[in-house]
């Protein structure tokens, strides 16, 4: 596998679990870092579809057909959402060029229901993935996670089940390869 021990690991990154990795939540996962600091990082996963719409989630939530994603094994009943509304919701967080996350929910809502937001202009998340102070360098320090920028097309993408190979994909030769090992070399 490429090595990766010269990256420092930011706010905006992607992370890519190495295409071996045996933990059910992140095997073949594409993580947003929406936060990295001395406190600790918490980011979303970008590839795992929750298997409904956030209006079915979510009774009183406009009648959008957007999919809910499974952002990560933590807080897993609190809802999350990156965007490109900026400070059209008040409080959204920036996280790199126009990606924003989270603000305030009404104001999101409403946005939503008056047809003010596009389809890929907000993802909706059950959930995040979080690590403590130093955790996520020690997991890429052994080679746990393949790190790039992210940006809008990855982000947003609608083709959402194969995002973990484009991005590898996306980052040359020697990562593309990577995209197509077994998930099981054993049956290589």
């Amino acid at each position: 596998m490429a090595i990766q021990s010269d990256i420092q690991i930011k706010q905006g990154d992607l992370l890519l679990s190495e295409p071996f990795m045996r933990d059910t939540h992140f095997k073949r996962t594409v993580i947003l870092i929406c936060e990295h600091n001395e406190l600790g990082s918490a980011g979303l996963i970008l590839n795992q579809s929750a298997g409904m719409t956030i209006a079915d989630a979510i009774d009183t939530f406009p009648q959008v057909e957007s999919d809910l994603f499974f952002g990560g094994p933590v807080e897993t009943e609190l809802l999350f959402y990156v965007h490109t509304l900026g400070e059209k919701i008040p409080g959204s967080k920036h996280i790199i060029d126009n990606i924003y996350w989270g603000g305030d929910f009404e104001q999101m809502k409403f946005l939503l229901d008056t047809k003010q937001v596009g389809k890929n202009d907000i993802r909706f998340f059950a959930g995040y993935s979080g690590w403590g102070p130093g955790q996520l360098k020690a997991e890429h320090d052994t080679n746990s996670w393949i790190v790039t920028p992210a940006t809008h097309s990855f982000v947003f993408e609608s083709n959402y089940k194969h995002l973990w190979k484009s991005v590898l994909r996306s980052m040359g030769k020697s990562f593309g390869n990577i995209a197509n090992y077994p998930e099981d070399p054993m049956l290589n």
